[in-house]
């Protein structure tokens, strides 16, 4: 990062804001068209050199992550306000604009034009401390003029550029419970690790507030603080989203294809009649506390998840889902210890049910059998 002589190259000229923070570190704030981000910034990767030195500090490419970006941005006009933040040296010159300022002016800043030379020998006057996957993905985007927002300090000091990408990537992401029970409010295109997670957070919601629906009041949701909530929303969204993606899942036939749009109202049919016939087989344990009620608890839930699947799967759509759900479930019932006893197949006591993959895979397994066993057999 050692500084050249600027001689004839060329500059990129943009409008731009400057204040000064820390000891007088000048601070920009500008838009470039995407496409110009990675010409006049370079992305310093983390790596060592053959005596064992550490160069860089920007993470591998992740080319999943990028390519989501890029279809984003590429189906349409979109909303992407995200700011990237640079690092650039102080060859960048800034000429601040004459005349007067408004009535009012708060004098946090002064607008210019700020010119960032682009170097004829390929090296860069600036470096990308937080953004690298979009900047990318802008770089591979159809629109080359799309404006991205740029926040830049002046710094050619590399430890300075690492103290501020770890300062930028240590605050704490999102709760994903938060970013599900947010999705279903979201009516722009989402990209594509976020759009699939939106009919699950969706139907949940639905279920969480329906008068029909036997979870009403029960579902526990970032949003509210319910003492009568006993189901924690990420199992119930888990149970959807595998019955959605599995092709024996009884909400699959039910999700989006190339020539038809999801049908969410038949996937809340069928969720409500299985989980109604749930609460009215199984009355005693409904409702209460997952101390108190295995089947309340996640592991329940995700187990009798897989058994709805078995079970709805079998059913005649033009039937009585509800009926189809309360005989089946009724002959296993007696066979269940959802709040006291042991199952005798598992060597375990109700209570020693856990939230392990380990522990639903084997209560699932407990249940498809009690239900292979009682539901064939009256066939037979």
């Amino acid at each position: 990062m050692t500084r050249r002589k600027s001689g004839d190259d060329p500059t990129l000229a943009v409008r731009a804001l400057r204040t000064r923070q820390a000891d007088d570190v000048d601070v920009y704030a500008f838009f470039v068209p995407g496409a110009d981000l990675l010409r006049i910034a370079e992305i310093s990767r983390v790596h060592r050199d053959t005596e064992g030195a550490l160069h860089g500090f920007q993470r591998k490419e992740i080319r999943n992550h990028v390519q989501a970006i890029v279809e984003f941005l590429d189906q349409g006009p979109v909303l992407f306000p995200n700011a990237i933040i640079l690092a650039i040296s102080p060859r960048a010159l800034f000429t601040r604009s004459r005349g007067g300022k408004p009535e009012g002016d708060v004098k946090a800043s002064e607008s210019g034009t700020l010119r960032i030379p682009i170097p004829r020998d390929g090296s860069k006057t600036a470096w990308i401390v937080d953004g690298q996957q979009r900047s990318i993905a802008l770089a591979q985007a159809q629109n080359k003029s799309f404006p991205v927002p740029v926040v830049a300090f002046v710094s050619e000091d590399l430890s300075v550029h690492r103290e501020q990408f770890i300062l930028v990537n240590k605050a704490r992401p999102l709760p994903p419970r938060l970013i599900n029970e947010l999705l279903p409010e979201v009516e722009a295109e989402l990209p594509r690790d976020l759009a699939p997670r939106r009919i699950p957070s969706e139907l949940v919601n639905r279920l969480n507030t329906a008068p029909d629906s036997p979870f009403r009041g029960l579902i526990r949701r970032p949003s509210e603080d319910n003492p009568n909530a006993v189901v924690i929303d990420t199992a119930l969204i888990k149970v959807v989203r595998n019955s959605m993606n599995s092709p024996l899942g009884a909400l699959a036939p039910y999700k989006a294809s190339p020539s038809r749009p999801a049908d969410c109202g038949a996937m809340y049919r069928v969720l409500v009649a299985f989980w109604g016939a749930v609460r009215e087989v199984f009355s005693d344990a409904w409702g209460r506390s997952p101390t108190e009620s295995r089947l309340m608890h996640s592991a329940g839930i995700e187990a009798m998840g897989f058994l709805m699947d078995r079970v709805m799967s079998r059913a005649i759509a033009t039937g009585d889902l509800r009926r189809h759900a309360f005989e089946t479930l009724a002959r296993i019932a007696p066979h269940c210890h959802w709040t006291s006893g042991r199952w005798p197949d598992l060597e375990r006591n109700w209570n020693d049910i856990q939230n392990l993959n380990r522990d639903i895979r084997l209560l699932s397994d407990q249940l498809a059998r009690l239900d292979h066993a009682h539901a064939f057999a009256k066939v037979a």
